[in-house]
C-alpha cells in the first residue's frame, strides 16, 4: 500500500512529502492508522546524516501512536479499533538471550523503527511521519489513555521508556533521593516519572529560569548547577542520578553528588565524547557510571500502563507535518516546551 510521508532525500536537504509503500498484513501483523508522532533529536541526527549510516530515503519517527486498522490471522492481543504505539524497535532475533528477557532493546539485531534493514521496499525501515504502519504484533504497544490525550502519549515511546528503563532498573522510589540532570524532551519525563515512582526528585538545570517548571513538573527541589555552592550543599547525598544532557560536560560535578554505592546513568548521547571522569570520584565512594538505551517491550508496556494509571503524559507543542523542518531548528536552539509532536492528519494535505 503506498501512503504520504514525510522524509529527506539526502542528509543536506529539508524534509519533504514523498509517498512510500507498506507491506501487506501478515498472519502476525498489526497495521495501525498513525495520529500522531512524537519528534525525537535522534530523528534530526539521523535524517540530516550527523550519525553515520544513514540511507535515504530516511523517512524518521519513532514515537507513534494511532489506531488499529487491520490485524493479521494470528494476532490476538490486538483488534481493529484499538488505540496502539509503536516506539523505537520495530523487529529483533527473538532467539538471544536479551530477546528472551524481553530485552529486545540490547538485542546485537535489533531492527529500529526506521533507518534498520528490512526485507520490504526500500530495504530499510521508515518511521513514523507517514500516515501508516505496519508492525509484527510483538513489537506493538497497547495504549490506555484516553484518546484526547493521545497526541502527548506520543513521546513516551521513546523520551518516557528511556527515562523509566534506568529510574526502574536503579529502583526510584519512596526513601530515594533521585536526581535529573537537564529540562528536555528527556527530564521533564524524567522528573514526571521520579515524583510519580515516590522519590524525593531534584532537578538541576544551568538556567535559573526553569526552576518554576521543574517545580511544576514534579520537582522538589531545583539546584542550578553553575553555582558552585548549592552544588556542595548536597554532595554524597542522592541515591541516583538521571543524567538526561545531550552535550558533553564534566560529569565529576555530579559524581560528587552520590552517595557510597549510588549511580549516575547517561541517556543523553552527546556528538563529541564528555571528558573523562577523574577515577577517584568513582573508587572512593564504589559508586557507579552506567548507560541506558530506551527499554525492552515488556517494560515499554509497564511504563505506558503506569503512565495511563497516573494520567501522566508528555509537555508537547502539536505541528503540522510541513512544520518539521522549522520545528528542527528550534529544537537544536531548545526552543520547545518540552516535545515536538506531528499531527499525522496533516500528512493528507501534503
Amino acid at each position: 500500500m503506498t501512503v504520504h510521508a514525510y522524509g529527506a532525500h539526502a542528509g543536506d536537504q529539508p524534509l519533504q512529502p514523498m509517498a512510500i509503500t507498506r507491506r501487506a498484513v501478515g498472519p502476525e501483523d498489526v497495521q495501525i492508522n498513525i495520529a500522531f508522532c512524537g519528534v525525537c533529536h535522534s530523528d534530526l541526527h539521523q535524517v540530516r546524516a550527523e550519525w553515520s549510516g544513514t540511507v535515504f530515503p530516511c523517512v524518521p519517527g519513532h514515537e507513534i501512536v494511532g489506531r488499529v486498522s487491520a490485524v493479521g490471522e494470528k494476532v490476538s492481543a490486538f483488534k481493529v479499533g484499538d488505540l496502539a504505539g509503536v516506539g523505537c524497535i520495530v523487529d529483533s532475533c527473538r532467539t538471544c538471550e536479551e530477546c528472551g528477557s524481553g530485552l529486545e532493546n540490547y538485542c546485537d539485531n535489533m531492527i529500529g523503527t526506521y533507518n534498520s534493514p528490512t526485507p520490504d521496499a526500500p530495504g530499510h525501515t521508515l518511521g513514523g511521519y507517514s500516515e501508516q504502519i505496519v508492525v509484527n504484533q510483538r513489537y506493538v504497544l497497547r495504549v490506555g489513555h484516553r484518546e484526547d490525550q493521545l497526541a502527548a502519549v506520543a513521546p513516551l515511546l521513546c523520551a518516557g521508556i528511556t527515562t523509566w528503563s534506568p529510574l526502574k532498573h536503579w529502583q526510584a522510589g519512596p526513601g530515594k533521593k533521585v536526581g535529573v540532570v537537564g529540562i528536555g524532551g528527556l527530564g521533564h519525563m524524567g522528573l514526571k516519572l521520579a515524583h510519580a515512582l515516590g522519590a524525593h526528585v531534584v532537578a538541576f538545570t544551568t538556567s535559573e529560569s526553569k526552576r518554576q517548571d521543574a517545580l511544576a513538573l514534579g520537582a522538589d527541589e531545583v539546584v542550578v548547577s553553575k553555582n558552585a555552592e548549592a552544588m556542595a550543599a548536597h554532595r554524597k547525598s542522592f541515591d541516583f542520578i538521571l543524567n538526561t544532557v545531550a552535550a558533553p560536560h564534566n560529569l565529576d560535578a555530579f559524581l560528587a553528588l552520590l552517595k557510597r554505592d549510588g549511580a549516575m546513568t547517561l541517556v543523553g548521547a552527546p556528538s563529541t565524547p564528555h571528558p573523562s571522569p577523574n577515577v577517584f570520584s568513582l573508587i572512593m565512594k564504589r559508586r557507579n557510571l552506567a548507560g541506558s538505551l530506551i527499554g525492552g517491550i515488556p517494560e515499554t508496556q509497564e511504563m505506558l500502563d503506569f503512565c495511563a494509571k497516573h494520567d501522566i503524559v508528555a509537555d508537547i507543542e502539536l505541528i503540522r507535518a510541513d512544520e518539521i523542518n522549522h520545528a528542527y531548528e528550534r529544537m537544536l536552539q531548545g526552543d520547545v516546551k518540552y516535545r515536538f509532536v506531528i499531527d499525522n492528519a496533516s500528512l493528507k494535505s501534503q
